[in-house]
């Protein structure tokens, strides 16, 4: 890799005219209609999209938003001829155990503000101060502050390997890795290449890439629900994939122009994947976190380049079966996830599986109590 080592301080500072910008292009929305009684089935309604818009608009704070990131500690460097913005929040206790924290698509960093205070200094949040972690919470290249990307070629392989250079240029040599969604293939990605530094892998939302046939006889009852969630996803819910693995800078095109376009594109998976019992996204998570995550994708122009890390994954092979993993790994399995434990054992070596009845796909934001406890239970077992 050719690399500038320094490691810079970053503070988010938004300046003033993009927001305006922002609230002048959602005033001037060219609204589409609805179909009489379809709800959802064909994607986000204009009568629901309206009023979070307007929302957005006229009661939504950026300003507030932005002064809570930048209370974390944040800093950018350069890795592999790309920008790497990351949070680094180090823990009170000395021997905190380091542990990166990757998020996916749709999400941020913004995922993990509810657990960040819980991981880092569990003294002062109840829990047992062995438990605590130094954080390193990047951006994605290609999303957020870290992009958009510069080159093709960013599948999920490189990223991991940018990721375990960021901890070499940390000086963590040791440490875990957690995450969810494309964070649950580049956290096991950090233990296949770095066996000797990772201990161990934790993620939610973990799949095997090696199918299950659904006529295998001795399935249990969810194992046979979540075969039937996942042809349902693949069947109903994989236009999205197909787009960015296909044509990702035809959409980028209107997801970068219009910010109710953006934020269509993102609220559809937080209305499908999270908790199946909340029956919107805003009874899913808060409505002001799930805003901030859309705008980490409207203020840093990334609606084409995240998407476009589809592509470069897809094209490069990168989705498929791995050799196991010889790294420890834990599973948290929440509502809307799909991992079955038979076939994710053919990928990794697991030592901890967990099963939730609330939260889902967002669990960091949806059930932030449930992941710091497993996350904290399954390390406990080899700090």
């Amino acid at each position: 890799m050719t690399n500038n080592h320094e490691i810079r301080p970053f503070t988010i500072e938004v300046p003033q005219a993009d927001l305006d910008d922002l609230r002048e292009r959602l005033a001037r929305t060219r609204w589409t209609t609805d179909l009489p009684d379809v709800g959802w089935s064909r994607g986000v309604p204009a009568s629901y999209l309206k009023g979070l818009a307007e929302y957005w608009r006229d009661g939504y704070d950026w300003r507030v938003h932005e002064q809570a990131l930048n209370r974390y500690p944040q800093f950018a460097t350069e890795i592999d001829g790309q920008n790497v913005h990351f949070l680094h929040v180090r823990s009170p206790e000395p021997d905190a155990l380091p542990l990166i924290v990757t998020h996916g698509w749709p999400g941020s960093i913004v995922e993990f503000m509810d657990v960040i205070g819980p991981l880092t200094d569990p003294r002062a949040h109840g829990g047992d101060p062995a438990d605590a972690f130094h954080l390193v919470i990047p951006s994605i290249p290609g999303s957020g502050f870290s992009g958009p990307t510069r080159e093709a070629g960013w599948d999920t392989s490189r990223v991991t390997r940018a990721f375990a250079e960021l901890m070499d240029r940390l000086g963590y040599d040791r440490y875990g890795a957690q995450g969810g969604d494309t964070g649950a293939v580049i956290s096991p990605g950090l233990g296949r290449l770095n066996p000797g530094k990772v201990v161990g892998v934790h993620a939610n939302g973990l799949s095997a890439f090696t199918p299950l046939d659904p006529e295998t006889p001795d399935l249990t009852d969810a194992e046979r629900a979540r075969l039937a969630n996942m042809s349902y996803m693949q069947n109903e819910q994989s236009g999205y994939v197909m787009m960015q693995i296909s044509r990702p800078q035809t959409l980028a095109h209107g997801l970068h122009d219009s910010p109710v376009g953006q934020l269509a594109w993102i609220v559809e998976k937080f209305k499908e994947w999270t908790d199946p019992n909340a029956e919107l996204p805003e009874d899913a998570v808060d409505r002001d976190r799930l805003l901030t995550n859309v705008m980490l994708y409207w203020l840093t122009g990334t609606a084409g380049s995240s998407a476009n890390s589809y592509y470069e994954t897809a094209h490069a092979g990168a989705w498929g079966a791995s050799a196991k993993s010889t790294v420890p790994t834990g599973v948290a399995v929440f509502p809307m996830d799909v991992s079955i434990r038979r076939t994710v054992e053919l990928e990794h070596n697991v030592v901890h599986w967990s099963e939730f009845d609330r939260g889902g796909h967002f669990a960091a934001m949806e059930a932030p109590d449930l992941l710091v406890g497993d996350v904290r239970e399954f390390f406990a077992k080899l700090r």
